[in-house]
Parts: C-alpha cells; structure tokens; sequence
C-alpha cells in the first residue's frame, strides 16, 4: 500500500499487521514512481488476535504496545510518552504487562484523553473492564484485556512527567529532570511489621484466624521487602523475593499459615516474629534488642486459650 494512504495503514495497525518493509519507486502512477509498504500477518498471529479468549503471546503484546505507541505519537495532545516497568529494564518475561506513561499537553483536557484512550481499549483491542489507581496528580488507568494481558497506561499533567524510578525509557517527547524515589527505608518496614504485629495478636486469641492469617501475611510482606532492601533488590509487590538467596528465602516457609487452626495461626505469627527479629538485627542490632523482647511478648500473650501458659511457668 501507499505510504500516504494513511486510512489503509491504521486498518493494518488495527488488525494487528506490522510493516516488513518498502519497495521503493514500485509503482508509476502519472509520470511519478511512489514506493510501496509491505504489511503482513502470519496465520497464527491472526489466530491470536482473534482468539478473544485464548491468553495472550508475546507477539500480541509487543504488537499491541507498538500500536498504543504510535496512535500516541499521532495524537497531539499527547506531548510525550515513555516505557516503565519491566519493558523498560529488559526483564519482560512471557507473562509481563505492557506499562506505558503519557505526558498530557499543557492546556489540554486530561479527561477527554483519557476516555478516548479508555474507548480504544474497549473498541478495538478487547478491554473487559478496568481500574483506576491515583497517585497525587496522576491516573493510572490498569486494563485488563480478554486474553488475560494487563495494559497499564498512566496520564500525566505535563508539568509533573519525570521519570519516578530506574525503569524508565522516553519513546518521544521530553520529560522533566526529577531524582528517583528511593525506597521505603529499613526503620519505616521495620515499623509496619510490629504494626501488622500488634494487630495479630488480639485476633489469635479469640480464634478470628482468617484476620490474624491477613495480619501474618502483612508481617511476612514486610519482612520480605528489609531482606529484598538489604540485597539492592526490588522491595514492593514481591518483586524481589524470587532474587533472594534461597538461605534467605528458606525460613519463610515457616512463617506460612498452612490451616485455619488457632494453634497452626500462632506457630505462623511466632515464626513470623522470630524472623523478623533476625532481620532487624542486620540493620540494626540495637533496634532489634529494644523490639524483639516486645514481640516475644507478644507471641506469649497472644497464644490461644488452650496453649497460653503464666508467664514464667
């Protein structure tokens, strides 16, 4: 097809085609030779793009994200747009999401672009429903497709678009310079695990497992992310915990909840509270001598009826 038949090109994008390549000067048309681009489709990267609810491959989501790249690129209202995530740290693996962040115009109703982004996903590429999550002025919009992939589209005014984190690659536009985020420091994790502590404890003893396992599961999140902070390792979401050194990782089976029995939930809080306290020390031993004594009191006080024992018995 013609390199300026613009509404033929978008039918190809929107089939899921990608350009092989051109032949230049191909066709004579008037006394003038014009080149030809060549867009193909495989049989079975149509079999995907039609599966609906077949999961999707590797060539889909890179296909997909080069689309939403370029109808970005040919939106003007959209100034800049760039890579996060995994795609942009070269570790996308078969079952990675596609994470993309737009930098808004200035002057430009943020809204009305992001509910024209939202009617593309729906319309053409198989958006089932999505959420919303909002971080001081940004919305990310999180899509989840028919064949199982997750989209991440973030809006950005334009006074705020600078990269947050190392994962950050600009595809077009510019962005503001701006001091990656670090992480939550050691003292701020050490903290939430005493706090998720505390709130176990009163749901031990009167047998409410199922809020004292969610507790134990907030410690163990906690205590996951010091060891992932001490090894330079991504600390949110348990990104990191697969990276861990297995003498690291191996305890933690200790601290999981493995039945809905009161004396199973308080074996799980004690493992969970004993490793916690091996963890503070490698930050800091003096933290850990002031809180462990507290959680080994803790542990005491929150066993079950039947195996609480006087103190000092």
């Amino acid at each position: 097809m013609a390199p300026q038949n613009v509404a033929s090109i978008a039918v190809a994008r929107r089939l899921g085609m990608h350009r092989d390549g051109a032949l230049r000067e191909r066709y004579l048309h008037r006394g003038t030779r014009y080149d030809a681009e060549v867009w193909s489709l495989f049989a079975p990267e149509w079999l995907d793009e039609q599966g609906g609810d077949r999961v999707f491959t590797e060539g889909t989501r890179g296909r997909l994200q080069e689309t939403l790249l370029d109808r970005a690129r040919r939106d003007g209202r959209i100034a800049a747009a760039a890579l996060v995530g995994s795609t942009a740290s070269g570790r996308q693996d078969r079952w990675s999401d596609i994470d993309l962040a737009l930098r808004v115009g200035a002057n430009v109703d943020r809204d009305a672009v992001v509910a024209d982004r939202t009617d593309l996903m729906r319309r053409e590429h198989s958006a089932v429903d999505h959420l919303d999550v909002i971080r001081a002025d940004t919305l990310y919009r999180v899509f989840l497709r028919a064949d199982t992939l997750q989209v991440d589209i973030s809006f950005w005014p334009f006074d705020r678009f600078r990269p947050t984190g190392p994962r950050f690659v600009l595809v077009f536009g510019e962005a503001l310079d701006g001091d990656v985020a670090p992480p939550a420091p050691a003292t701020r994790l050490v903290g939430w695990t005493w706090l998720h502590a505390l709130h176990a404890r009163p749901a031990i003893g009167p047998g409410r497992i199922w809020q004292a396992e969610h507790m134990i599961g907030g410690m163990r999140e906690h205590v996951i992310a010091l060891a992932c902070l001490r090894h330079d390792l991504a600390t949110v979401q348990g990104r990191g915990v697969d990276d861990l050194p297995r003498a690291v990782t191996a305890p933690l089976a200790a601290t999981l909840v493995r039945s809905p029995d009161p004396a199973e939930v308080h074996r799980a809080f004690a493992a969970t509270c004993a490793l916690l306290v091996d963890e503070v020390a490698l930050v800091d031993e003096a933290v850990a001598a002031r809180v462990g004594p507290v959680l080994e009191e803790l542990v005491g006080s929150a066993a079950p009826d039947a195996t609480r024992h006087p103190r000092g018995s």
